[in-house]
């Protein structure tokens, strides 16, 4: 398809260098494309699921997958035949099942391909049912996985509850979120190379990341310490039954670690996490109330003494979000401000936005622009999740994504004979 560009960038530029731009360079292409034929264009031709497209060594065949763009810089596993079969050993779907089309390549997301890219990851076989999970939400389209190479870069987060934790050995104590590993790092890992290979993220092409975040190991819910306390596991809070398997994911654009998160009381340590929640939050609140308002789902990771400080108070996950609903607020002439500042539309009421309908009333109950108004619509709207060193009062803010990246769970379906094929994976 013949295109027609502005040098530089529209938002880097005065009004006469636009206009002059686009006179000079952007309109001259634009009469040359639609006044000559444009080139026919010729379509690739992909291998077969099972077609063998390469033979050699371990050095061999890396430099052969990194010289076609299949894997992400480090050296993978080879993706051989026998070591894909043993993947689909641990899911019941058939290897050519489709679970979507994928965006942008419009590409089948089949369980063979994930079993592929699980190989190549370094996942041990027994991965799989959480693999296979991780595409149906990859899928579902109110994550929005067309958005994966979005100018900002966010990164996904894949939280993992049930079970299935402690039956694999994922990690959910000290050093939570750091590679080291091997399942929490592994699955991880493939999450990456399955956008790049099936959905078709590739560098300086699709992927249009202005910076980038490298991928995100898993993060498991200590749930030993949610069942001590009485708090429900994120798993429940996106729709599952208690002790159930399940992946969670969601985009985030970045994050800061909120550190010696102190006092007694809950009162003395929730603004430690509504002050850095509403650091976290900028450009992110046209989530809120733009064009795809309602949208903005911020995350707080908390160790899990913080955790059990708060909840000896008394206090549930759902009084901890309605404080930080009422205190995670900004001055509403700074959210204008930055609404102003971060989007295509000159002005912003949110008077009218509210008169409109358009935002619930809470962001506009009184005249006085020193108001403080909320960056997300509901105190649901904030995720916790458990998890990290029992022994560090530290938590972790996330800037989430919106609807480029929303949050969505799975169920993990495990095969009718997993524990009899875990058993002969430990012979």
């Amino acid at each position: 398809m013949p295109i027609a560009t502005i040098p530089g960038h529209p938002g880097a530029q005065s009004q006469e260098e636009l206009r002059r731009n686009i006179l000079e360079v952007t309109l001259e292409q634009v009469i040359a494309n639609l006044t000559r034929t444009p080139t026919v264009g010729s379509e690739n031709r992909e291998p077969g699921a099972r077609e063998i497209i390469f033979k050699g060594g371990f050095d061999a065949v890396n430099r052969f997958f990194y010289k076609n763009q299949l894997n992400d810089g480090l050296p993978i596993v080879p993706p051989t035949q026998e070591k894909v079969e043993a993947f689909l050993r641990f899911t019941d779907r058939h290897p050519d099942d489709a679970l979507g089309i994928v965006l942008p390549d419009s590409r089948a997301a089949t369980v063979w391909s994930i079993a592929v890219n699980g190989v190549m990851a370094g996942c041990r076989p027994e991965y799989m049912p959480i693999l296979v999970a991780l595409v149906e939400a990859l899928v579902d389209p109110r994550y929005g996985v067309e958005h994966g190479g979005n100018s900002q870069g966010g990164e996904t987060l894949i939280i993992l509850n049930g079970p299935i934790i402690k039956q694999l050995g994922f990690n959910y104590g000290q050093g939570v979120l750091r590679d080291g590993f091997l399942p929490n790092t592994s699955v991880g890992r493939f999450w990456r190379l399955y956008l790049r290979n099936v959905a078709g993220f590739l560098l300086q092409e699709n992927d249009k990341a202005t910076y980038g975040n490298t991928w995100r190991v898993v993060a498991a819910e200590n749930e030993d310490v949610l069942k001590k306390i009485g708090w429900e596991p994120n798993s429940v809070e996106m729709g599952f039954s208690p002790g159930e398997n399940t992946v969670t994911i969601a985009r985030y654009t970045g994050g800061n670690v909120i550190a010696s998160v102190s006092g007694s009381t809950p009162e003395q340590m929730l603004p430690y996490l509504a002050d850095a929640l509403v650091r976290q939050t900028s450009w992110q609140i046209l989530f809120t109330v733009g064009p795809h308002g309602g949208t903005l789902r911020p995350l707080v990771v908390l160790s899990p003494i913080i955790a059990e400080a708060i909840a000896k108070a008394g206090w549930s996950k759902s009084d901890v979000k309605r404080y930080l609903f009422d205190h995670a607020r900004m001055p509403a002439w700074q959210f204008e401000r930055m609404l102003r500042d971060w989007s295509a539309r000159p002005t912003w009421n949110l008077r009218e936005e509210v008169k409109l309908g358009h935002v619930p009333k809470v962001f506009h109950d009184l005249d006085d622009p020193n108001r403080m108004v909320p960056i997300v619509w509901k105190p649901d709207d904030f995720m916790i999740v458990v998890t990290g060193d029992p022994l560090r009062n530290n938590a972790y803010a996330f800037g989430h994504n919106g609807l480029c990246g929303y949050p969505v769970g799975k169920q993990i379906r495990l095969p009718k004979d997993w524990e009899q094929q875990l058993a002969d994976r430990a012979e």
